[in-house]
């Protein structure tokens, strides 16, 4: 009997088990979690989880009978400790091990930590899992400053909501502005103003020298330039790392994550990877590329599910992202790395406007903030591959739906 076995409990994973059995698999399948939930939605850890405003079982793809209806047997808080290929089989931290025809590595991708010991550091904090999210909304509502390292989405989505929470916020980011590695200048001090018109204290080319460490807790981060700056909590937002260690010492080819064919099948029969750890072809950009984004993870294990029942689906799916910051929802679709022309669509100062990103004519890529129809309409447009010019972006008169 065909046995499958998905190692990760994140969005890929959970779409994988979810796609297999829609699929019409009737094999044993199971399902190994790190963390001790069921599968659950990472993006409102840092929004409305964090806020408050959203119940932990809102948080899970299924609830605990779905596993149980669909025959899946899940081990949570049980960890995958090596991958024998030779007799395909994967030993667990809990001393077991589990055979499998067919292996979908969904590792994620862990965010980055600080380049020193910090277990013990009990107001340093990371924003990953449910448990991360925990330990970090109670700081939120306590005395003295938040300080933020890095200024990228996780960063200033945290930022926002302490802001809110009425907590003395600083972010520290070593570019020249905010998001620098995900988006344009425009979009970047659109944040940057929103931030401080907010409240937030936001230094930018601002490198951290050193930490003042006393009782288990940092008590003041000095910066390079001399500054130091007293604080009560430390939120690190300084990126992710795809999680290879499993794979790369089960001999898959790794190269800034798991390195797959257009089919999403690693360098070694049997074995697939898919989201944030899975490093891609991708057809619609000519290129290989990694992304850190729930509709690529969802997309792309549905293709998985499907090519380890025997089809030979390609991964192409148009990729779009968003971001909530106190009253602004930001979408994108496309990828703008790479664009030679930008064009302004409305005014940033109305909190309503988008940006759209060309190359040698040709749309890229959309950032809408707070401009749901121009998300819809670009999605569109991508997805059909329907010409836009830069001079139909720019005119807002211009009713985009005419394109259709």
């Amino acid at each position: 009997m065909e046995e499958i076995v998905v190692i990760g409990g994140g969005q890929a994973g959970a779409q994988a088990i979810i796609s297999l059995r829609q699929l019409g698999f009737e094999g044993k399948v199971t399902l190994i979690c790190g963390e001790k939930q069921l599968p659950y939605q990472r993006p409102p850890l840092s929004k409305a989880f964090l806020k408050g405003e959203l119940a932990e079982e809102r948080l899970y793809f299924r609830p605990s009978d779905f596993y149980d209806k669909q025959n899946v047997r899940v081990l949570t808080g049980v960890l995958a400790k090596k991958i024998d290929r030779e007799v395909q089989a994967i030993e667990l931290s809990n001393g077991e091990t589990v055979s499998y025809t067919k292996l979908l590595l969904a590792t994620g991708a862990p965010p980055r930590k600080l380049p020193f010991e910090h277990d013990n550091l009990t107001n340093v904090h990371y924003l990953r899992t449910l448990e991360d999210s925990e330990n970090l909304s109670p700081a939120l509502s306590s005395e003295g400053r938040v300080i933020v390292i890095g200024a990228g989405y996780i960063g200033l989505e945290v930022a926002a909501v302490a802001c809110a929470a009425g907590r003395e916020v600083t972010v520290l980011e070593l570019a020249d502005r905010v998001l620098a590695r995900v988006a344009s200048e425009p979009v970047s001090h659109f944040y940057q103003d929103l931030h401080k018109d907010a409240g937030v204290d936001l230094r930018l080319d601002s490198a951290v020298e050193s930490f003042d460490i006393d009782d288990n807790q940092i008590k003041s981060v000095k910066l390079t330039n001399g500054t130091v700056l007293e604080c009560a909590t430390v939120l690190v937002g300084i990126g992710a790392t795809p999680e290879t260690k499993l794979a790369e010492e089960a001999g898959l080819e790794i190269d800034n994550g798991i390195v797959v064919d257009e089919h999403t099948q690693t360098s070694v029969p049997n074995i697939w990877a898919a989201g944030d750890c899975s490093n891609f072809p991708y057809p619609r950009y000519g290129r290989r590329v990694r992304l850190e984004s729930v509709p690529n993870a969802i997309e792309q294990a549905k293709v998985t599910a499907a090519n380890m029942l025997g089809d030979k689906k390609v991964h192409n799916a148009l990729p779009w992202f968003w971001s909530d910051q106190y009253d602004v929802k930001l979408q994108t679709v496309g990828l703008m790395q790479g664009f030679d022309d930008l064009i302004l669509r409305g005014k940033p100062e109305n909190k309503s406007f988008s940006v759209w990103y060309f190359k040698e004519g040709k749309l890229l890529a959309v950032d809408a903030l707070n401009d749901a129809p121009s998300f819809m309409v670009a999605k569109k447009l991508l997805s059909t591959e329907t010409n836009i010019t830069p001079e139909q972006a720019k005119d807002t008169e211009f009713n985009l739906k005419l394109l259709f």
